[in-house]
């Protein structure tokens, strides 16, 4: 088995037992990297002399017995949208082409502090605004299973590293879906915990709660290893959850006969594509063999629209109008777009969209008095060309607008729950389909455990391009 192929989990073993060294795993991705980085572009700045020495240290710290985090040696990579200290952080923008912080966000600091190694920065759109992940300083970022196609946005340089084997881990954020959207179309796990799970620090705006850190990983126990690292109380994030610690939770291929499992292919906010709603409904009539109370369910979410575009234009308004002031003609098209769809904006909108939230929320909750999961598709296209602009239309019935394509994720952002995305399927043309499984209030646990149960026993994986 080549070395890149590893899993995260497996790899953190083997360093551990001097069997594998770290350095070794470095070197092993930087190669993925210098042969298929210049067709895919997954990332922006690579920094791979830094790496190289850490890797170095990593390996001393084993052999003298020091105490070792969970990540310790495994090479990992951040979405250029995330502070990394003395590494040149863009944002996917030429404003910000040279840019390079002095302090780590505050998921990158807990990466580093459990021995992580950070290999580079992955592309994002500029600002994360964009279909797809394209952007003037490196280009398109192209879908590892097939080149001609987008890797989705905004994570899609985590997801393309992680997919092809330039890394073992990716950090993404996620907002309406830029963790779940890429892990869909690259054939990965994604995922985006419960609000508040990972502190978010520094933060401009210190309530805000559209926004988490998420995981790009080829497995469920890779993706609840990162989770550990990341995740924990920082009181100067107020969303922050108070719990000091999470842990990998025990897993198992136990049967799940008991799981009481709602699924929709819409959520009444959306088109599906067909090819999209073929594979999940194939998917979740396997899972229905083997979880037998698995029905279709129904939730009102119909003013998640409104409430997401408001809250959303509010966000992007507030923090990037100075730049839109300052530099207008230096923007891209859709970042002058997203920023303008908050001029006019009131605060009786913004609370008419709170409350919509809130309701949202309610009626999720319910639905959670007596389910324990919700399945839905993580997409609602599949990957398309990489030189498309906008997904305006889906099978044909129209869009309003370039983000409504991602209703299916933006509607479950709104409520703050933990949300993995899993491979489900592949189209008979050969590209992947994601599944969604939302999970109950800050139940990552069980969320895990159950995807860990389908990865095992229907082989929700990933395949290797």
């Amino acid at each position: 088995m080549a070395l890149h192929t590893l899993s995260a989990t497996a790899l953190a073993q083997a360093i551990r037992t001097q069997t594998v060294s770290a350095v070794a795993a470095v070197e092993a991705c930087l190669a993925q990297i210098q042969d298929l980085d210049p067709q895919l572009k997954a990332f922006i700045t690579l920094d791979g002399d830094r790496a190289r020495e850490a890797a170095r240290q990593a390996d001393q710290a084993v052999a003298a017995g020091d105490p070792l985090g969970p990540l310790h040696g495994v090479p990992i990579a951040i979405k250029d949208l995330t502070a990394t200290a003395g590494l040149r952080t863009t944002y996917g923008s030429p404003l910000f082409a040279d840019h390079i912080p002095t302090q780590d966000e505050g998921c990158v600091a807990r990466l580093r502090g459990a021995g992580a190694i950070v290999l580079g920065k992955t592309s994002t759109p500029e600002f994360g605004m964009g279909t797809g992940t394209t952007n003037p300083l490196v280009g398109t970022t192209l879908n590892p299973h097939d080149p001609s196609r987008t890797c989705g946005d905004s994570s899609g340089g985590s997801a393309v590293a992680v997919a092809s084997g330039m890394t073992y881990l990716a950090q993404g954020t996620d907002m309406g879906g830029s963790v779940r959207t890429p892990a869909s179309f690259c054939g990965l796990v994604g995922l985006r915990p419960a609000l508040g799970r990972i502190a978010r620090v520094p933060k401009a705006l210190p309530w805000e709660a559209l926004v988490t850190d998420g995981i790009l990983a080829r497995t469920v126990e890779d993706a609840a290893l990162m989770l550990s690292a990341m995740a924990g109380v920082d009181h100067r994030d107020p969303a922050a959850i108070a719990v000091e610690h999470w842990w990998v939770p025990p897993f198992s291929q136990k049967p799940w006969p008991e799981i009481r499992l709602g699924y929709s292919e819409t959520l009444g906010v959306t088109p599906v594509a067909a090819a999209v709603a073929e594979v999940f409904n194939q998917a979740v009539a396997a899972i229905a063999q083997v979880c037998p109370q698995t029905h279709r369910a129904t939730i009102d979410c119909s003013d998640a629209k409104a409430a997401f575009e408001t809250l959303r234009a509010a966000t992007v308004h507030h923090l990037y109008h100075p730049l839109w002031q300052a530099h207008r003609d230096r923007l891209s098209a859709t970042v002058r777009w997203e920023i303008e769809q908050g001029l006019g904006l009131t605060a009786a909108d913004y609370l008419r969209a709170e409350a919509q939230r809130g309701q949202i929320l309610q009626n999720f909750l319910a639905f959670f008095a007596d389910h324990d999961a919700l399945l839905l598709p993580s997409a609602s296209v599949l990957p398309f060309p990489a030189s498309q602009a906008a997904v305006l239309a889906i099978d044909g019935t129209p869009l309003e607008n370039p983000i409504d394509y991602l209703a299916i994720t933006y509607t479950l952002s709104l409520t703050g729950l933990p949300i993995i995305s899993l491979p489900c399927g592949w189209t008979r043309s050969g590209l992947p389909v994601g599944m969604q499984i939302v999970g109950k209030p800050h139940g990552e646990a069980q969320l895990l455990q159950f995807a860990y149960y389908l990865q095992e026993v229907l082989g929700f994986r990933h395949r290797w391009p």
